[in-house]
């Protein structure tokens, strides 16, 4: 049995795995078969992480990141969690090749995932113009001619911060209303760079090594037309990966899981949560990695008040070398 198990491995799940392995915890980081390392595996040029003045793709962010919480003798398994129990002192984690690990604590840090727009060329053009941030990517279209995709509040904000770089904003929605709030749709609508494209949808991305326009059908009457534009964000929001504590967490009204306060402390004694998944608002990497370490220190704190006993049932775990 180990002292923590951490469940995902982007920005917020490698930070806590760091800190954790720093305070001698031995973490076990479950990192996933297929998205070990988070969104941040499907970015390009990361250029808002402190540290790096020139930039870092994201790919290599990551690796960094995992080789630092190696480096401390965190252990990283690339399998997915089937299941988790988290009821109880000693917490149960079942992967999908049948091993099962315990803990007494558990950092959950699965991340979220943006909704997409399920298109063709969508996932194939992420990066090369195709993006779901446009705090992270934004920079890249300084004059250029850019689209959004939604109508609610945080197609709002993107759509208003992209024209600080891009010449024209196209804001692209399904219906012939806003979803957003009253003043975030003001403030929109008094940009001059912003133009509304009402009762339409982004059927087609085109372009070869980078986007050069899209395919937007009118809704009505179903009508096509090619829009020339260098980028498309899409801000149709995303969803925490919460389906494997959904029964045994408390949820927030936003689909997070719900933390006491500025902590990381859930419903369940010795069960943290991290990053993105409990954060609605923000979403970045930085914030994410802050996030982990609060998780970490979080569940530090707790196994030292744990009753002697308990954490006798910790096995001898070898540090990494």
């Amino acid at each position: 049995m180990r002292e923590v198990i951490i469940v995902g491995s982007g920005p917020a799940g490698y930070t806590a795995a760091i800190y954790a392995a720093r305070a001698n915890l031995k973490p076990l980081v479950i990192a996933s078969s297929v998205e070990a390392g988070g969104e941040l595996m499907k970015t390009t040029e990361v250029e808002n992480y402190p540290g790096f003045p020139e930039g870092i793709q994201g790919p290599e962010l990551m690796i960094k990141m995992q080789e630092q919480a190696e480096r401390f003798g965190a252990e990283i398994v690339l399998d997915d969690v089937v299941s988790l129990d988290l009821s109880g002192d000693v917490k149960s984690v079942t992967l999908g090749n049948g091993d099962v690990h315990e803990a007494l604590s558990l950092i959950f840090a699965t991340g979220s995932a943006y909704r997409k727009l399920g298109i063709a060329d969508e996932e194939r053009m992420s990066g090369h113009g195709v993006s779901w941030c446009a705090t992270c990517d934004g920079f890249f279209f300084r004059k250029k001619t850019i689209a959004v995709v939604g109508g609610g509040d945080s197609a709002m904000e993107e759509a208003t911060f992209l024209t600080k770089f891009a010449d024209k904003v196209y804001v692209i929605h399904r219906g012939d209303s806003l979803r957003a709030s009253k003043v975030m749709q003001e403030r929109a609508e008094a940009n001059e760079k912003i133009e509304f494209l009402f009762n339409k949808t982004v059927e087609h991305i085109y372009g070869d090594e980078l986007v050069t326009g899209i395919g937007i059908v009118d809704t009505k009457d179903g009508t096509e037309r090619t829009l020339d534009v260098s980028g498309l964000f899409i801000a149709i929001g995303a969803d925490p990966r919460t389906h494997l504590v959904h029964g045994q967490l408390d949820l927030t009204t936003f689909g997070t899981i719900a933390v006491d306060g500025r902590s990381s402390r859930t419903n369940l004694p010795g069960v943290f949560a991290a990053g993105d998944v409990i954060d609605p608002t923000y979403r970045q990497a930085v914030t994410a990695a802050g996030s982990g370490t609060v998780a970490a220190l979080d569940a530090e704190h707790y196994l030292a008040a744990l009753p002697k006993e308990l954490k006798e049932q910790v096995d001898a775990v070898p540090v990494s070398a």
